[in-house]
């Protein structure tokens, strides 16, 4: 014989289901989420100094607002960054490492260099930003001209300084205008820097001729009048202290560059570790101070998720690649 369940039970059995139900859904919320539970290292691709080192000093005074746990720049230079993101992967699926990655990190890979960005877990694409070319001002070349003409008489007798490898960023700010204006960019002398500090110190001390730097680390150099800065790689004239420095494209060649800064975490992070850090960028990026930031150092503010980072990646590698052929370092 069936038992027979009445109105009261029965609403009380939908009652305990609901709740049971509603735990359930609790607990599964709470496994997905994820935040920092100890010291975050934030790893520079170069020594103190240099681009990532300095960009990350700036970053940490900013998230110590949005991050509970202390977090720290962590220096590991060499290899065009190839030892900094090894470091990264030692520690597999931890979100509490991150690389302050660039474009080195796609043209070492292609030259046969370091990891592909596909061993890794880029995170958050930040922001981009531009190349300045830059003399010691008591140098002959003048002006971005001055320096094709130098170049186009004899591709040898300019050395540059480039951090922190062939093919990167810093190294096309120069290239690519010698290329538009038919220099044979394979003859160029080239010595190859730890950082863009480092270079600019051999810069400095008459070692070399040219520097590409960054243009928030040259403009700070130019403000000082260490520098002269004959050129930047955007598409129009940058403001303030740069106001006065033309463009590649000013002086007749159509020479755009830029550099990119996305956090790289090791192979293996979680959704939520990448969700966690994509929206804490988002709410740091609404911060006055960053704003501020964004504006001194000329940096074009974009935040990527981890999905359309991938697919930014993947579209900048070809175009890498493409340039490194016509070196002839492409592997």
């Amino acid at each position: 014989m069936l038992a027979r369940i009445t109105d009261g039970q029965a609403l009380r059995f939908r009652n305990v289901v609901f709740c049971a139900c509603a735990a359930l859904a609790a607990s599964g919320a709470f496994a997905q989420e994820w935040k920092p539970d100890k010291p975050v290292e934030l790893i520079a691709t170069n020594a103190p100094g240099g681009g990532s080192d300095r960009i990350l000093r700036i970053l940490v005074k900013v998230l110590g607002s949005y991050v509970p746990v202390p977090v720290n720049v962590v220096n590991r230079p060499g290899g065009g960054g190839s030892v900094a993101y090894n470091y990264a992967n030692q520690h597999p699926g931890d979100g509490h490492y991150l690389v302050m990655g660039s474009r080195s990190l796609l043209t070492n890979n292609i030259a046969g260099h370091g990891p592909s960005y596909t061993s890794l877990t880029p995170a958050v694409h930040l922001f981009s930003e531009f190349i300045s070319v830059n003399v010691k001002p008591v140098s002959p070349i003048r002006t971005g001209k001055d320096l094709i003409s130098f170049m186009k008489r004899d591709p040898t007798a300019i050395s540059y300084g480039i951090a922190t490898s062939l093919g990167s960023p810093n190294h096309q700010g120069a290239a690519v205008a010698l290329k538009v204006a038919g220099v044979d960019i394979r003859k160029m002398k080239n010595v190859i820097f730890p950082s863009g500090g480092a270079a600019t110190t051999s810069l400095l001390g008459g070692h070399i001729d040219v520097v590409p730097l960054s243009v928030a680390f040259g403009a700070q150099l130019h403000r000082n009048k260490q520098v002269r800065m004959i050129a930047v790689t955007s598409p129009g004239r940058l403001s303030g202290v740069l106001a006065d420095v033309p463009t590649w494209k000013e002086q007749g060649f159509n020479a755009e560059v830029s550099q990119w800064r996305i956090f790289i975490g090791p192979r293996g992070m979680t959704p939520a570790q990448l969700a966690y850090w994509e929206q804490t960028m988002r709410r740091a990026a609404d911060a006055a101070d960053w704003k501020k930031e964004l504006e001194e150092n000329f940096w074009q503010h974009r935040i990527l998720g981890h999905a359309d980072t991938m697919k930014f990646l993947e579209r900048d590698n070809a175009d890498a690649r493409a340039f490194l052929a016509e070196l002839g370092l492409a592997k």
